[in-house]
């Protein structure tokens, strides 16, 4: 599967509850919406259903729709060469997580682990849960591709999932079988034979294999008490101003059971009404795709010359949190 940075993912989250509830007629065949209001929530509606790729062509503009893309298959910077031990650890992987007997097996192993790691670190791991979070704070601080907005709706986030972590059962034996099962049926639904096939993936395949492995991610959050989708459904949205092509709204939506508040800028582009931090976004790595900053080995001119594009595979791509 071929995730893209956390400055991107981070971003697709925000979208989870930049939603309204109103003009619920709007079609998903449009891009954008006619209001702020309208497009949010038809984008709330797509992340809903787990369509990626319906979601992509709705939040962007059609030229930078048509980017996002051209881009898939250009080569990463600093993408990493898959090598035989790669390949033969993945095959292993999928091989235990595929197989006939694979819940029965996997909860087998896992039991004894999930009893020593309760008895080794039950008292431990809320102290451990809060270090996590004073690292993903400083992550969040640092991160260059967030704003500042998105910056604190995420430490907003941070601060009502830390209490939730600290006391979820994560060690529970019947929730670890239900985790079991979810984390195998995803697997053989993916099918997925290779990183290579990984690496390789269209735009259309990776955005189903994107919704399959999503679908299972809000089973296990759901497993440990999150519901994404009560999330989603809570969402309220305020429009606060709105300046020729341009507005601001306000988001107030409830994480678990704790009502949070953000805000966000919304552009309109020919008519339609779009996240700008999306597009900014997309158009910031769109441009460096095509424009990789120099590195030490190589010289400035060559790279900074276009990256070739890469030729579509007969059939393609897999996974969820996807080029988002």
């Amino acid at each position: 599967m071929r995730f893209q940075t956390l400055g991107r993912g981070l971003l697709l989250l925000s979208m989870l509850v930049l939603v309204a509830c109103h003009n619920k007629e709007e079609t998903a065949a449009t891009p954008g919406g006619a209001t702020p209001e309208a497009a949010m929530q038809q984008s709330v509606t797509l992340i809903k259903n787990g369509d990626f790729a319906g979601f992509w062509k709705h939040a962007l503009p059609p030229a930078d729709y048509a980017n996002l893309r051209a881009d898939w298959m250009r080569p990463r910077p600093n993408q990493r060469p898959i090598t035989d031990d790669d390949r033969a650890r993945f095959a292993l992987t999928v091989k235990q997580l595929t197989a006939p007997d694979a819940e029965t097996k996997l909860y087998d192993q896992l039991k004894p682990k999930l009893a020593q790691m309760d008895q080794q670190y039950h008292d431990q791991l809320p102290v451990m849960i809060g270090i996590g979070q004073a690292i993903l704070t400083t992550g969040i601080a640092q991160n260059k591709t967030m704003t500042e907005n998105q910056k604190q709706q995420a430490r907003d986030a941070l601060n009502v999932l830390l209490p939730w972590a600290q006391q979820t059962p994560w060690f529970d034996q019947d929730k670890a079988k239900q985790a079991v099962s979810v984390v195998v049926g995803v697997s053989r639904q993916l099918d997925l034979k290779s990183p290579d096939q990984l690496q390789s993936m269209d735009f259309d395949p990776a955005m189903k294999d994107y919704s399959i492995a999503y679908g299972g991610l809000k089973q296990l959050l759901t497993i440990y008490g999150l519901s994404v989708d009560d999330t989603l459904d809570s969402v309220k949205v305020t429009t606060v101003s709105v300046d020729h092509d341009q507005a601001h709204v306000k988001i107030d939506y409830t994480l678990l059971g704790k009502p949070l508040s953000s805000d966000s800028q919304l552009v309109q582009v020919d008519g339609r009404w779009y996240s700008q931090d999306l597009i900014n976004s997309e158009r910031a790595q769109h441009e460096q795709l095509l424009h990789p900053a120099p590195t030490s080995n190589a010289p400035a001119s060559a790279a900074t010359s276009p990256a070739p594009s890469m030729p579509a595979p007969a059939s393609t791509q897999a996974t969820l949190t996807a080029k988002p």
